[in-house]
C-alpha cells in the first residue's frame, strides 16, 4: 500500500474493482461496488461493512466505494459515455457480480440446497445457502447473494484429467460403452498433480490412477466415477459446515453434454442433476440488470 501512494498518479486514490471502473465510467462516478466482487477486495459479507483492519492501511476516507447488493442501480449513463458506447443517456447503471456468481444465477439455481457444478479443467461447486460458510482449512467462502449466500469450494480434480489419457475422439467412441448404473470399484481420486485443495486441503495427495485395467472404457468410467465422488464429497463437506444438504444440482462446463457422466453423478449425489438453464455468465448478469429496473 505504500507502494501505491507513493506512486499513484494526481487524484483521489479509489480502490475498485475491474467492474467497478466500468460502472464507474458509464456512471461518471466511482463511488459504488457490489458484495460480490468487494469480496474479493476484504469485504465482510456477513457484518456487510469494510472491516476495521483496513483502517490499517492508512486509506483515504473516501478511498473505499459504498458497497450495495448486487443488482442495486447505482446511476445513469452519462451523455459521455453515451457518445462513447453508443448507449442512451440516462441508461440505468447497476452493481454487478462475479462471472461466478452471474453463472450461478445463469444456470437457474434458485433455492437453498440448490447448487452448481462446474465441470471444466476443475471442478467448482456453489450451493445456495441461508447461512455463510467458512473454512479456510478447506478451501471454502461465501459470496453475499442478497439474503443468502454461495457456499462453495473448488478441488484440482475435473474434466483435464481426461484429456491426459484420451482424444475427444476416443471420448466419442467410448462414452456409448460405459454402463452408468453398475459401478467399476475402481475407487480412483482423479488429479492432475499431487495437491488438493477442496473438499480434502492436503498439498501432498496423491493422485490415485491404479490400477488401470485393459478396457478403455471401463477406465474412463473409472475416472468419471471418481470426479463424480469428490463432488459428493463437497457437497457433504459443506453441509458438515453448516450449509443445508444439497438438493439438486445444475451443472455448466465442458462435462455437461455427457449424459452417462450426468448418471454416474446423480447416482454418487443422490439427488437430481440437471443441464443449466443457461450457461453464458452474461445472462446472469442480465437477471441482475432486470433486478435492478
Amino acid at each position: 500500500m505504500q507502494l501505491l501512494r507513493d506512486h499513484r498518479p494526481g487524484g483521489p486514490l479509489r480502490v475498485l474493482s475491474q467492474a467497478d471502473w466500468i460502472a464507474g465510467r458509464l456512471a461518471g462516478r466511482f463511488d459504488a461496488s457490489d458484495e460480490s466482487n468487494a469480496l474479493k477486495l476484504g469485504y465482510d459479507p456477513v457484518a456487510r461493512r469494510w472491516p476495521a483492519w483496513l483502517a490499517g492501511l492508512e486509506l483515504p476516507p473516501d478511498a473505499l466505494p459504498r458497497v450495495h447488493p448486487v443488482g442495486t442501480a447505482v446511476g445513469g449513463v452519462t451523455a459521455a459515455a453515451a457518445r462513447a458506447t453508443g448507449l442512451p443517456a440516462g441508461c440505468r447503471v447497476a452493481t454487478g457480480a462475479t462471472d461466478a456468481v452471474a453463472g450461478f444465477l445463469a444456470a437457474g439455481a434458485a433455492h437453498p440446497g440448490e447448487a452448481v457444478t462446474s465441470l471444466g479443467t476443475t471442478l467448482a461447486l456453489k450451493l445456495l445457502s441461508p447461512v455463510p460458510v467458512f473454512a479456510a482449512e478447506h478451501g471454502v467462502y461465501s459470496h453475499r447473494l442478497g439474503e443468502h449466500f454461495l457456499a462453495g469450494g473448488a478441488s484440482n480434480c475435473g474434466a483435464g484429467i481426461l484429456a491426459r489419457f484420451f482424444t475427444p475422439a476416443a471420448l466419442e467412441r467410448l462414452t456409448p460403452r460405459l454402463e452408468p448404473e453398475r459401478d467399476t470399484g475402481l475407487g480412483y481420486y482423479p488429479l492432475p498433480c499431487p495437491g488438493e485443495r477442496f473438499p480434502r486441503s492436503d498439498p501432498a495427495l496423491a493422485p490415485r490412477l491404479e490400477p488401470r485395467p485393459d478396457d478403455d472404457a471401463r477406465f474412463l468410467q473409472g475416472l468419471l466415477e471418481g470426479i463424480a465422488a469428490v463432488e459428493a464429497e463437497g457437497y457433504r463437506r459443506l453441509a458438515e459446515l453448516g450449509a443445508p444438504p444439497v438438493g439438486r444440482v445444475r451443472t455448466v462446463g465442458g462435462g455437461a453434454g455427457n449424459p452417462a457422466w450426468t448418471r454416474i453423478r446423480a447416482r454418487y449425489l443422490g439427488v437430481p442433476v440437471a443441464p443449466a438453464e443457461e450457461t453464458d455468465a452474461a445472462v446472469g448478469a442480465a437477471y441482475l440488470a432486470r433486478a435492478a429496473l
